[in-house]
């Protein structure tokens, strides 16, 4: 198979020849149609994550070896599958997004489909070979969901960007509607999490980021304020925005300053929830956790069980589309160079020429 992989960490992808992997077991061979660009692609193309005062981690350390072909936003087709994968309705051709958050299979929290919790995570496009080849193994039959009649370049954010946010949102709600839910970053996750929002019936949604033309994206999916982060005393303001301090904050960015601004603009028994992997760290006066009971949550990517609501929500409410931009394979390197620049609205989904 061809693959545009990380051969070299901060060095441009590279078009290589692997082995086509053959299914053994419950595996299913599909050929890659769509393969969204995600942001944490930065990170491992780049080999590390900023821990703040801890210093950093470097993939290399953790098990990821190279050449790695990235890409965890997939749909493709059923190609093959393995023995022990009959009888489970498969059938060559058939499209279907990949859920890429895989674990061991064998523990208990992939046995409850909860596999991105899973202590030993094989996920792909970080562990193993992802969406930027011609072809990808999915572990079982029960990683691959059915788009229906959605655009597949747009299920494919579905995978991540879409069970990310889902995730999240889920973590905040149910509150009453007019209550305002901020959201931290305009990028795709974050025009992502306004669908969902949307979607969910949820009417007031706030954008905060430092990009002017992503604030206008922003307002476009249907966020009813936005504000902008690159002015001074954006905690101060927020606040005025959301007429007092704020009750559910989903941070997309997580950097030490928008965690900063986040934790001080939280109300009594307000909620943060943080998401993205910009990187540094968060240093939180003690006392006043129990004494306004806040509540700071992490929120890791989402579960099998959490893609098939996602898209059953989109099929059946039809969630807002994400801007889209497509591109074939071949210009992998340069979308993602271009993502690194800042210079993409919604997302950028490599395509196979037939698809």
């Amino acid at each position: 198979m061809r693959a545009w992989a990380i051969v070299e960490s901060k060095q441009p992808l590279q078009e290589i020849e692997l082995p086509t992997p053959e299914p053994t077991g419950t595996q299913v061979l599909l050929e890659v149609t769509h393969a969204g660009i995600c942001h944490s692609d930065i990170h491992i193309w780049e080999g590390e994550w900023d821990l703040g005062s801890r210093g950093k981690m470097r993939l290399l350390d953790r098990g990821v070896k190279l050449p790695l072909a990235m890409g965890h936003e997939i749909v493709g087709r059923v190609v093959a599958w393995g023995p022990d994968a009959e009888g489970q309705g498969l059938a060559v051709g058939q499209t279907r997004i990949v859920f890429p958050w895989v674990g061991c299979g064998t523990c208990a929290r992939c046995k409850a489909e909860e596999d991105n919790m899973c202590l030993a995570g094989k996920a792909l496009g970080v562990f193993q070979n992802g969406g930027y080849a011609t072809h990808v193994i999915a572990p079982e039959p029960r990683h691959l969901v059915d788009p229906g009649d959605l655009d597949p370049a747009l299920a494919a954010t579905y995978a991540c960007s879409g069970i990310t946010v889902f995730s999240a949102v889920n973590k905040v709600l149910p509150l009453p509607p007019e209550t305002p839910v901020v959201l931290v970053g305009a990028g795709g996750l974050g025009l992502q999490a306004i669908a969902v929002l949307r979607a969910m019936g949820h009417r007031r949604i706030v954008s905060v980021d430092v990009n002017a033309a992503k604030l206008e994206a922003a307002r476009a999916a249907g966020a009813t304020d936005t504000l902008d982060a690159s002015l001074p005393d954006t905690t101060q303001r927020l606040v005025a925005l959301c007429g007092g301090p704020v009750e559910a904050i989903i941070d997309l960015v997580n950097g030490s300053q928008t965690a900063r601004t986040c934790f001080d603009a939280l109300t009594k028994g307000g909620r943060l929830v943080q998401v993205g992997l910009f990187g540094g760290e968060l240093t939180l006066p003690l006392p006043l956790m129990a004494m306004r009971a806040l509540t700071i949550q992490g929120s890791y990517v989402g579960n099998p069980k959490e893609l098939r609501a996602l898209v059953k929500l989109a099929q059946n409410n039809g969630i807002p589309p994400i801007p889209i931009t497509r591109e074939p394979f071949p210009n992998a390197d340069s979308a993602l160079r271009r993502l690194i620049a800042g210079q993409v609205t919604g997302r950028i989904v490599l395509t196979a020429e037939a698809a």
